[in-house]
């Protein structure tokens, strides 16, 4: 038995969540993906998922040898890495988690030119708003758009600082009392995105409390019922510009203060950081910095 090989696949059905994901991906059959960790386990001694016809869950030892396979595997990847470092231009695959709405917008032409310029480097991507802890995914790197601290557990590279904008559609504001100070927005319906690590606290001025009758996970579904001249709300300039630019929606209390967000690229800290990571990382600073 490949055990190095058998390892990697547990992780993999792990991180996918089912045999059937995993043997497509692949392109081999379920049975022999069940097979391979079945002969894991024999040698093991131990049972590591307790499976079912509709899902699999980790035993307590699982568990545990989950976070040791996936130190070991990264070890492996790091090892490979820097041999091709040494001989070559960057190959293999990257797994990238990023937010949903610059996904669609600004990273979406960025890695269209990277892919270009890298052809040997495979993309998985995944867009998500959800904060995830990439490790325990099993990403690459990750994009997080904040306006606080980072977790240490993380290297942090800061890429570039957009703006929050308060905005409404131009019907909305015509049909609503006149919003001529940031406390008048506690009379009008603003909408409330459920990552923002504020609540329903918007950092304006001095802050403000809000509520109204929206509260949703995506800025960019936000954007669209906003625009429909419903509420107000809180977004980041590169989910609202092209609707500000067009009419769509109008920026208000464009002079109240408020906190930059910064979009940084964060990777696990490693001892070694593999060519394929460190290329993804300087060609997006330089090419924000070309924007």
């Amino acid at each position: 038995m490949d055990k190095l090989r058998a390892m990697e696949l547990f992780v993999r059905v792990v991180d996918a969540g089912s045999f059937t994901s995993v043997a497509e991906e692949m392109n081999v059959t379920t049975s022999m993906i069940s097979k391979e960790l079945r002969r894991l386990e024999e040698e093991l001694g131990s049972r590591l998922l307790h499976r079912s016809t509709r899902s699999q869950q980790l035993t307590p030892i699982g568990e545990g040898y989950l976070q040791r396979a996936r130190a070991l595997l990264l070890q492996m990847k790091d090892a490979d890495a820097w041999v091709q470092d040494m001989q070559s231009s960057p190959r293999g695959k990257l797994r990238i988690n990023a937010p949903m709405a610059l996904g669609i917008t600004d990273l979406s032409r960025m890695f269209a030119e990277y892919m270009q310029a890298y052809p040997d480097i495979e993309l998985d991507i995944q867009l998500s708003d959800e904060s995830l802890d990439l490790v325990e995914h099993g990403f690459d790197l990750g994009f997080r758009a904040v306006s606080r601290l980072l977790d240490s557990n993380y290297v942090g590279r800061p890429l570039k600082s957009f703006r929050y904008l308060v905005c409404a559609a131009p019907e909305y504001l015509l049909s609503r009392p006149r919003i001529r100070t940031v406390a008048d927005l506690q009379n009008h319906n603003c909408f409330v995105y459920s990552y923002f690590r504020g609540g329903s606290e918007w950092p304006l001025n001095e802050g403000v409390h809000i509520s109204g009758s929206l509260r949703v996970n995506n800025t960019l579904f936000m954007r669209q019922v906003l625009e429909d001249g419903l509420g107000i709300g809180f977004l980041p300039d590169f989910v609202a510009r092209e609707a500000i630019a067009k009419g769509a929606l109008r920026e208000i209390l464009p002079r109240a203060e408020r906190p930059l967000l910064t979009l940084y690229a964060m990777y696990p800290n490693r001892q070694f950081v593999p060519p394929t990571l460190r290329s993804c990382i300087d060609f997006m600073n330089d090419w924000f910095q070309r924007q």
